[in-house]
């Protein structure tokens, strides 16, 4: 296979195989409605064979920053439309990733009374609200029917996302210590219910949800995000009997729905861990190094060409190339990020990274 070659997962058609990952970006407002500047950001960069989007709540209390987007609203499904619009006109193909940010929030954030999480475990550390860094507060452990309203809630939002907004598919999160990684985890997951203590019972919610997601949108439009041996926020996963145990029953679980693809975040992609994931899911599989790594052109290439990955998702080196794929296609030299800019405000940072000018091409 080839990085710039196009291909079919599921319904999602690919021009390459180049992935914008998902990237918190925090411009969409109090109102958490994406607005011209979030439409111009998808816009620059539908040339990427997939665009996730950043992650986008699927309920107020699921919502984890200040300036994160929404897909509740009859004004939040519209500024959906516009991106997916705007990506549309230039040929790309786009996917929500949709989110509830579980115990990494805080009420000054979500305007509700309370925030939630598998157990009432706090993470151990500070968020930032517009009042400055705070506690992470106690959450509220989920009542078993109340787990279910979860799901509910981001089929809900699915659909919002794919038959009222017009994108192309829905990348549930179920990774970088969020709701559904949460229930994953032995660390923030003391439950003893269905949904706690057993690998399959701490599987159960993501499987149940993708389960139902699928069946409201199609398979063929549905993705899934894990991060297996990574951060849930306050503690690394480090016990690997447990995150082999929980993760393969999590992914023989999905194997049987035909989602379109799993996007693993895993510095050693090429381990036993991550390839044995992949094998048992059985569909493609999408790549990304993770925090801490920026992955290469050279490094992506030979993912791709030894059949490591179906394709490899980039994250700051596509904040920073709106044009990347045609940068990495030529081997021209790349814009590097600048950090500084990535949660701020406004258009520095995030739609005014240069793109090769014609007399360069």
């Amino acid at each position: 296979m080839d990085l710039f070659s196009p291909a079919t997962f599921g319904q999602l058609e690919l021009r390459n195989r180049v992935v914008m990952a998902p990237l918190t970006r925090l411009r969409s407002g109090d109102d958490g409605v994406p607005g011209d500047v979030v439409v111009e950001h998808y816009r620059q960069r539908a040339s990427f064979g997939l665009i996730t989007t950043e992650g986008t709540w699927p309920s107020q209390e699921s919502k984890a920053y200040d300036g994160q987007p929404g897909i509740v609203t009859d004004e939040q499904v519209a500024g959906w439309k516009r991106v997916a619009d705007a990506v549309h006109a230039e040929g790309g193909t786009i996917v929500m990733q949709v989110m509830h940010g579980g115990r990494v929030s805080h009420t000054d954030i979500t305007r509700t009374d309370r925030i939630v999480a598998p157990s009432a475990v706090a993470i151990d550390g500070q968020v930032h609200t517009a009042a400055g860094k705070v506690d992470f507060p106690v959450p509220h452990a989920l009542t078993t029917d109340e787990v279910r309203q979860v799901t509910a809630d981001i089929v809900a939002a699915s659909k919002r996302a794919v038959l009222e907004a017009g994108l192309d598919g829905v990348e549930i999160h179920s990774a970088n210590g969020y709701l559904l990684h949460e229930f994953l985890s032995p660390v923030s997951n003391v439950r003893t219910d269905e949904y706690g203590g057993s690998p399959e019972n701490r599987a159960r919610l993501a499987i149940e949800t993708a389960t139902a997601v699928a069946e409201a949108i199609g398979a063929g439009r549905v993705g899934i995000r894990l991060s297996p041996m990574h951060n849930i926020q306050d503690v690394v996963e480090t016990d690997v009997a447990d995150v082999t145990a929980v993760y393969r029953a999590l992914v023989e679980g999905l194997a049987p729905l035909g989602l379109a693809y799993l996007s693993i975040l895993q510095a050693d992609l090429r381990g036993e861990l991550v390839q044995d994931l992949r094998t048992r899911f059985g569909g493609a599989f999408i790549a990304n190094s993770g925090f801490g790594q920026i992955t290469t052109r050279d490094e992506a290439i030979a993912e791709v060409a030894d059949g490591q990955a179906d394709a490899v998702a980039v994250g700051r080196f596509a904040i920073a190339n709106p044009d990347l794929v045609e940068r990495w296609q030529g081997d021209h030299e790349v814009n590097e990020p600048n950090p500084d800019t990535f949660y701020a405000a406004g258009a520095e940072g995030y739609t005014d990274y240069p793109t090769l000018q014609h007399a360069d091409r």
